[in-house]
């Protein structure tokens, strides 16, 4: 069990499964446990930390209460009773806040002892334990909470001390006036931003930095300057550089006008590689920030180095001159009136090279991707000394060489609580301050800032472009201008080079350098949503799979989980070139019938023991399968669409994605007056997909009234017809005529395969509950219960021991009731159907509450209550409100428990069959509410 206090209470088990932990006051006795794990806690501690300084009568009796329920939680042995208290049995090593400060100590003894990178690891790891506020849990631990507060932040003045010492003084400035602006009065941060802005050559407002922290100090504090402060200032009035001066020239650099942000780990990474090899490349696309990061390399390499940079070169002939150029190594001069004899320029190279130690960076050799292989060969071979860092698109493909892929920057996820903890944000923030003076990221941009990050892919290029939009344009109409990304972001740098001034120039060199199969296979790609597997590309863009692993090759592709993907400005530019190729009807219909041909292939699989192996297969495809419908469907497509529609609901179905595929199939109906020919399965189960997500409106709602008279059992049923009519039977409510029901379905069991006689058992069994016939039922169960065994297939045994468990329930028998819906939410839980786990976890709740566990009861409402709200399940919420509320009715609480009932009451969908019977569970409830008072 491993429990984290700096945040958020939480308890994850070794599966990392979080524990449900119950109200705010278990929570709370486990941090309280947890911040002293091992030792005794004595019941006087707990009570105090539990209520403060005044404790209601019963406190004593109210903790046991609580020790109770959280033993329920982790596990009775976990929990250890003791004569003075009570104790955690965990040692300090499963406690997030031991381990942290372990590490951040080991990381202090790294720094002392003069080995800063480790230093800076160990305090990197004990800082990324946080999650929030520590002993968030706990409002009484004010004491404890202050002092791991005071240790977080000494650990991150340690770890900025140990990346100062590394020399990432430029990288440091941003997140220090972060840390000074939370803190104006603390010295270390300010003494350190005072160095890394000297650090940075920018002695001017260092000095002025000492000057505001030594009026704030006396104006504050009454005080004067400590010895930190004191001696940064003097280090920087006396001129004394903050990192040693790199002895050596310095040929073709230029002084970078902007600080550098986010890439400390790849600088570290590159200049570490280039200590013990000859050749290393940095790839990665357009705009990724290739070139600045190597400029920072050779800002920070010892001896020589010399930047070439190769944009403007055309003729690969030109290549050794521009080279020469950078080197400052000129042409010979007029000697006794006769001309020095022209050399071969790579000779002159090589002679320049030679017996030296030297850095040649190759800045951007994409367009000569050959030629500078050749070059960086030959000069590698022919100079011992030197070095060779190139930037690139694709690789030069040449032995001894070490490819470095340069990604897109770090990306804060939608919920994140400081974008600034991540690099993309912090890149837009330090550029965004230099056009719009004063801006900060807070609580009310911060999502904004996280969602331009997101759409331009952390691409460090269209970040800082759309950073200086903020010139004209608000952050809101930054963020909502983006579907015209290369529109909005088309003003850069005047002195950058062409192809970086603006978004799409960035783009176009690309593309520029592709040959026409590649050019074909990249705006064909477009139609993907979600990437694409090997096979998938192949069939839909046509082309073979060298073509594909060239674009990989040359950055404008990524092979990530064994998909094909563009970052999503690369997949705009290529879209656009497929729409000017006039081929984009032509590959969605590919696209859609790559998917129609996938589900209608993975259909009958979903019902075998192969059922979770191809249900992860069509979740990864899922997002096209979604876009390949609505393309067919907008488009007028409606064979293929139904086709789609009828193939994909099993998947659907076991998978409750609910919303998103009715919305889809509504639309599709209203382009239809009725079924097609030949597609009356396929249009039925339309109509009752279309009905499944949300209220049906009246058109669709007449439609699924008369589906029964449009299906019906007959002797060539089909598993998907079966399928179909047990879905309609769900939302139609029982047949008319049980006994003609069930003679149909006897009259048919004998013919059907495995699966679908499976599944006329089960149904007939439900008929029958319906009917009271409970023996017969439970019969009819079984045979169902043993088919679907026998096949492996884990979602019809899911849906029999529901129906097994319910019977159970309705004779009284709880701990049966009990024992088959805990394994039916198991099996759930395998099929990773969220729809059905908070289904049976609220009957699995509801056997617990019977049986007298009020505390498990409840914990098992709340989870399944999450769940229907993750899925937007409105009966599930409403069954699992139900329950708290019966739960609150126990504990002697009529008005929260009618609060929850009405609750309820207003969650449960009208006009449905399936949700009728929860309505009337729900009505009778509040009633028994009322007459017992």
């Amino acid at each position: 069990m491993r429990v984290e206090i700096l945040g958020p209470t939480r308890a994850l088990g070794a599966d990392g499964r979080e524990a449900a932990l119950g109200g705010p006051r278990v929570r709370a006795l486990l941090t309280l446990l947890a911040l002293h794990a091992g030792r005794i806690v004595t019941t006087g501690q707990l009570i105090d930390g539990l209520y403060g300084e005044h404790p209601p009568e019963g406190a004593a009796n109210a903790l046991q209460s609580q020790v109770s329920r959280l033993r329920r939680a982790l596990g009775r042995d976990l929990i250890e009773f003791h004569p003075g208290g009570y104790r955690l049995a965990p040692d300090g090593n499963e406690v997030d806040a031991h381990r942290f400060e372990r590490l951040a100590a080991a990381g202090r003894r790294a720094l002392d002892s003069g080995d800063p990178r480790a230093a800076a690891g160990l305090l990197r790891e004990a800082l990324d334990l946080w999650r929030g506020a520590a002993l968030a849990d706990a409002p009484h631990a004010t004491a404890a909470a202050s002092r791991l507060e005071d240790l977080r932040l000494s650990a991150l003045e340690d770890r900025v001390e140990a990346e100062l010492e590394l020399g990432l003084h430029r990288e440091m400035v941003t997140e220090l006036r972060r840390l000074l602006d939370d803190h104006p009065l603390r010295e270390r941060p300010r003494a350190q931003l005072m160095r890394a802005l000297h650090g940075g050559g920018r002695q001017a407002e260092a000095l002025t930095l000492y000057e505001e922290g030594r009026r704030l100090l006396d104006d504050e504090l009454g005080v004067t300057p400590g010895p930190d402060l004191v001696q940064a200032h003097l280090a920087i009035l006396r001129s004394t550089p903050a990192e040693p001066p790199a002895p050596g020239h310095r040929r073709g650099m230029r002084a970078q006008l902007t600080s550098f942000v986010g890439r400390a780990a790849e600088l570290d990474q590159v200049g570490g590689l280039l200590a013990s090899t000859r050749l290393v490349t940095l790839v990665g696309p357009g705009g990724a920030g290739k070139t600045r990061l190597a400029a920072e390399v050779a800002e920070r390499a010892r001896g020589d180095v010399c930047f070439a940079g190769l944009a403007p070169v055309i003729e690969a002939a030109e290549l050794p001159h521009a080279v020469l150029a950078a080197l400052d190594v000129r042409d010979g001069v007029i000697v006794s009136g006769r001309g020095q004899p022209p050399r071969d320029p790579a000779d002159r190279l090589v002679g320049a090279l030679s017996g030296r130690e030297v850095l040649l960076i190759l800045d951007n050799c994409e367009h000569l991707v050959a030629a500078a292989a050749d070059l960086a060969d030959l000069l590698l071979a022919a100079c011992p000394g030197l070095r060779v860092l190139a930037t690139s698109r694709e690789a030069l493909g040449i032995v001894g060489e070490t490819i470095v892929p340069v990604s897109p920057l770090k990306l804060p996820p939608p919920d994140a609580a400081n974008p600034l903890d991540y690099p993309a944000a912090r890149l837009f923030a330090d550029r965004a301050a230099a056009v719009r003076q004063g801006f900060t990221i807070d609580a009310g941009n911060a999502a904004l800032v996280a969602a331009v990050c997101r759409a331009l892919d952390g691409l460090p290029l269209a970040i800082e472009l759309a950073a200086a939009r903020l010139r004209t344009l608000s952050l809101e109409d930054i963020a909502t201008r983006l579907d015209d990304r290369f529109g909005l972001l088309a003003r850069g740098s005047r002195t950058a080079q062409p192809r970086h001034q603006t978004l799409r120039a960035v783009v176009a060199w690309s593309w520029d350098l592709l040959d026409a199969d590649e050019q074909r296979m990249a705006r064909r790609l477009t139609v993907f949503v979600n990437g694409a597997s090997l096979e998938a590309a192949e069939r839909v863009c046509g082309l073979p799979e060298e073509v594909l692993a060239s674009l990989v090759e040359k950055s404008l592709v990524e092979l990530v989980g064994g998909r094909y993907r563009m970052l999503e400005t690369i997949r705009a530019f290529c879209a656009e070139r497929l729409a000017e190729a006039g081929e984009t009807d032509t590959i969605r219909q590919a696209h859609t019938g790559y998917y129609l041909d996938l589900v209608t292939a993975a259909d009958p699989h979903l019902r075998t023991r192969e059922q979770l192996e191809w249900l992860a297969r069509l979740d990864t495809e899922s997002d096209d399968v979604y876009a390949a419908l609505r393309w067919a469907v907008e488009s007028g497509r409606v064979e293929p669409a139904l086709r789609l529609v009828g193939q994909a609901a099993c998947y659907w179905w076991m998978r409750g994605h609910l919303i998103t595929s009715s919305g889809l199939a509504a639309d599709l109906l209203r382009r239809l007056d009725g079924p097609p020919g030949g597609l009356t399965e396929e249009y039925a189960m339309c109509v009752l997909i279309a009905s499944w997500g949300n209220r049906p409106d009246e058109t669709i709602r007449a439609r699924l009234d008369r589906l029964p008279q449009l299906v019906s059992p007959t002797d060539n049923l089909t598993a998907g017809l079966e399928f179909l009519t047990m879905l309609l039977s769900m939302f139609t409510g029982p047949p008319d005529d049980y006994e003609q029901a069930m003679r149909d379905m006897d009259r048919i069991k004998p013919m059907l395969p495995p699966w679908t006689s499976g599944l006329t058992h089960s149904g007939m069994a439900f008929l029958l509950l319906d009917a009271g016939r409970m023996d017969e039922a439970e019969a009819e169960f079984e045979h169902a219960l043993a088919v679907f065994e026998s096949l492996g297939e884990r979602w019809g045994m899911t849906m029999v021991l529901g129906g097994l468990g319910d019977l159970a329930y309705s004779r009284g028998d709880h701990r049966r009731a009990l024992s088959l819906t805990s394994r039916a939410l198991e099996l759930s839980e395998q099929l990773g159907a969220m729809v059905d786990m908070a289904e049976y976890l609220s009957r699995r709740a509801d056997s617990m509450r019977h049986l007298g566990d009020r505390d498990a009861a409840e914990a098992g409402y709340l989870r399944a209550l999450e769940l229907a709200r993750r899925t937007g399940d409105s009966d599930g919420m409403a069954r699992a409100h139900l329950g708290l509320g019966e739960v609150a009715a126990l504990r002697g609480e009529p008005g929260r428990a009618r609060e929850l009932m009405e609750q309820a009451l207003a969650e449960c969908r009208q006009g449905w069959f399936a949700s009728e019977e929860l309505r009337e569970r729900i009505t009778q409830a509040l009633a028994n509410l009322v007459s017992a008072r």
